[in-house]
């Protein structure tokens, strides 16, 4: 591969992002959910191993996010109707992201549920 075409594919896939990121409420709440989490975590000063954890989730939500809205835009582009596949795509991709969002849930109450009851 031509090291003009890694560079472009690195800028076509920030600009993904980005345009997610912008065009997306629900990316917007994982990034800011991200936010609170990590600061959780620098303020109770987590284990290395528990921010593994809690990156690897982050960046899966986000991830499976990206991915939802990716067979979104492509299940709009297909086919302007009301098709039961089109809708089955669509809720399938974003099951996806809701089933994972909530073993984050998980993940992050048997990280944090320590050092919060420590706290009281």
């Amino acid at each position: 591969m031509k090291k003009g075409k890694l560079i472009n594919s690195f800028q076509y896939a920030f600009f993904g992002l980005w345009m997610c990121v912008r065009d997306e409420r629900n990316m917007r709440i994982h990034i800011g959910a991200a936010v609170v989490v990590c600061g959780m975590g620098l303020c109770y000063d987590i284990s290395r191993q528990e921010w593994s954890v809690l990156l690897l989730t982050i960046g899966a939500v986000m991830s499976l996010e990206a991915v939802n809205t990716a067979v979104e835009k492509v299940v709009d582009l297909t086919t302007t109707e009301h098709h039961p596949l089109a809708k089955y795509a669509k809720d399938v991709a974003a099951g996806a992201v809701l089933l994972f969002a909530f073993i984050a849930v998980v993940i992050g109450i048997l990280i944090f549920s320590p050092y919060v009851q420590q706290s009281f």
